[in-house]
Order: structure tokens, then C-alpha cells, then sequence
């Protein structure tokens, strides 16, 4: 178990959490939820690969896995090379991190110029925590999808509109890592399936991070 303040290692899945300030919603209106994913493409896709998410009126989680060194101090430089950005490159660790906070920044501004508020929106720091099995997978994956039900958003998980489940009922095209995903269940049936048992998700409690 790794503690959820820890820098973002490279190469590494992390179930990625975070609400509003003083549990404040952040997802104010229907529109900001797909803004807030537009947003997190921009800014998490370049140092990140996303294989489930759940976005619930003041918070969110993810399932993420870095991408490696390598991918990631390179596009680093390209990006410092074209704004002829003095060459001081931070260490991985910190790129990854400021890919973060840039995400939560812009939204932020984005969000208090809509609704005509001031100051921080997110709670700082966000939570991570390091999982490394794959039993976890499976599991952190249903939880994710069931969270809109567990918060009684919704009397069924896969209604929920602002998660990544139906992304893995359907062959349309997305940028999850969708057949990694199935992969771990074994195949679409499976995932689904696995989805419709009930689950009281003990064996990961530790890694869940909600209060």
C-alpha cells in the first residue's frame, strides 16, 4: 500500500481522486462535465493513459496508468522546443504533477468566470494511490462505475451518463484503453457480467480514498 500523497511515479497505475473544495460541486451544469473531459484530454492524455473514470457532481475518480519516462521527457522537450521555452526540464515526477494542476487550474478559471466565484475550486493535494494487482483492476473498475449508484445518483450504475461503462458496451471509437480493460476480464461478456454481480469491494477498501 502506498500512501496518496506520494509523487507520481512513471510506468504506474494510480486510482486518482478528487472533490470540490469543502465537498463544493464542480460540475455545476450538464455541459461541464463533458468541458472538464475535454480539458483533461488536453492535459492528462500526453503523460497518461485513462482506463475508467466517473464524474459525480463534486468529485471524481480515474484509473489511470503514466506513460513511461521516456514517452514523457520526450514529448516534454517537443513542447519546450516549439515555444522556445528555456530548456530547464523538471524531472518526470513533476511533469506529471503539473499536468494535474494545469487541468484543475484551467477548469477552475473556466468555472469561477461562468458562475462569477473567486478562488480554488479543487481540494489540494488530490489523492492517489498506487495499485499494482490486477484482481485490483477488475475491482477498482467496477467501483468506479458503480460510485453514480452507491452516491444514489441513479438506481443502476450503467444508466449513469458520466462514466466510462458505456464506453465498454459499445465498438464505438474512445480513448480509454478499452481492450486492456476487457482484457483483464477476459472479454466484453465478462466485464458485463462482472458488472452485474453486486460487490461490497472489501478487498480494495484501502484503495478507494473517499472520506
Amino acid at each position: 500500500m502506498k500512501t496518496n500523497i506520494l509523487p507520481l511515479k512513471p510506468n504506474t497505475f494510480y486510482h486518482i481522486y478528487n472533490r470540490g473544495i469543502n465537498g463544493e460541486t464542480i460540475f455545476k451544469q450538464n455541459r461541464n462535465y463533458s468541458y472538464f473531459l475535454e480539458k483533461y484530454d488536453r492535459f492528462l492524455s500526453p503523460v497518461a493513459d485513462t482506463h475508467a473514470y466517473c464524474l459525480l457532481g463534486n468529485h471524481f475518480h480515474f484509473l489511470i496508468r503514466t506513460k513511461s519516462e521516456d514517452v514523457i521527457m520526450e514529448l516534454k522537450i517537443k513542447m519546450l522546443c516549439k515555444t522556445n521555452t528555456n530548456p530547464n526540464i523538471p524531472n518526470v515526477n513533476k511533469i506529471i504533477s503539473q499536468a494535474f494542476a494545469s487541468l484543475f487550474k484551467s477548469y477552475a478559471q473556466s468555472i469561477n468566470k461562468a458562475f462569477n466565484r473567486t478562488g480554488a475550486l479543487f481540494e489540494e493535494p488530490f489523492r492517489r494511490i498506487e495499485i499494482s494487482s490486477e484482481s485490483y483492476f477488475r475491482q477498482m473498475v467496477h467501483y468506479i462505475h458503480f460510485n453514480p449508484q452507491k452516491h444514489g445518483f441513479v438506481n443502476d450504475f450503467r444508466d449513469y451518463p458520466h462514466s466510462s461503462y458505456s464506453a465498454f458496451t459499445t465498438l464505438k471509437n474512445t480513448k480509454l484503453k478499452r481492450e486492456t480493460v476487457l482484457a483483464w476480464f477476459g472479454d466484453r461478456v465478462k466485464f458485463l457480467d462482472s458488472h452485474a454481480i453486486h460487490s461490497s469491494f472489501q478487498e480494495i477498501k484501502d484503495l478507494i480514498l473517499e472520506e
